[in-house]
């Protein structure tokens, strides 16, 4: 599994309409794409549950590096360069992915964290926490939950998604716009190593 997301940080004033409309009318295009495991349209609005930004920030899980890449260089992500620019894409290399006993509702919020590995603890000891709070996440009500590391920054991503609007789990809280989920069957479950 491969976790990427790009964040497009908008004006203050931006009218986020346009970000609905866009992923009404463009979002259901990935809902069948080859290698991907799914991909949560994402949003926040200023002043929206704490959010101190505008920002499209959409977030993908990639069951093959295929998938990924016939996207980044194909058509779909070349829309979001012609109308926003290029935005830096962040990469992670997945650690473990887990589905909980709400998992097939339809999610309403994602959450998301990055936390800097500590230099001075075992890599091992960290990704095996890691694989644990991903398993104790998804264990919420509503939770699907993928861990995955940055090794260049050594900064460790935790991605979930809930079917309600108010998660209990500590990080920056989006709105679920539309969740494409081709191969979301094909995730392996667990630990990916």
């Amino acid at each position: 599994m491969h976790a990427m997301q790009y964040e497009i940080t908008l004006p203050a004033d931006y009218d986020m309409g346009i970000i609905r409309k866009r992923v009404e009318t463009r979002g259901h295009l990935l809902d069948a794409f080859p290698g991907l495991g799914l991909k949560a349209y994402l949003m926040r609005e200023r002043g929206v549950a704490g959010s101190p930004v505008n920002q499209y920030a959409p977030c993908y899980l990639w069951n093959t590096p295929q998938g990924m890449n016939s996207f980044l260089w194909g058509p779909g992500f070349q829309g979001i360069v012609d109308d926003f620019g290029r935005p830096e894409v962040q990469h992670w290399a997945g650690l473990a992915y887990e589905e909980g006993p709400a998992s097939q509702a339809t999610p309403r919020c994602a959450v998301r964290r990055r936390t800097p590995l500590d230099g001075q603890v075992p890599l091992a000891e960290l990704t095996d926490a890691a694989v644990r709070d991903a398993a104790r996440i998804a264990g919420q009500d509503g939770a699907v939950c993928a861990v995955a590391v940055d090794p260049r920054h050594w900064e460790l991503l935790t991605f979930s998604l809930w079917d309600h609007a108010s998660p209990d789990t500590p990080g920056d809280l989006y709105e679920v716009l539309h969740l494409s989920a081709p191969e979301r069957d094909r995730l392996p479950r667990g630990r990916q190593w």
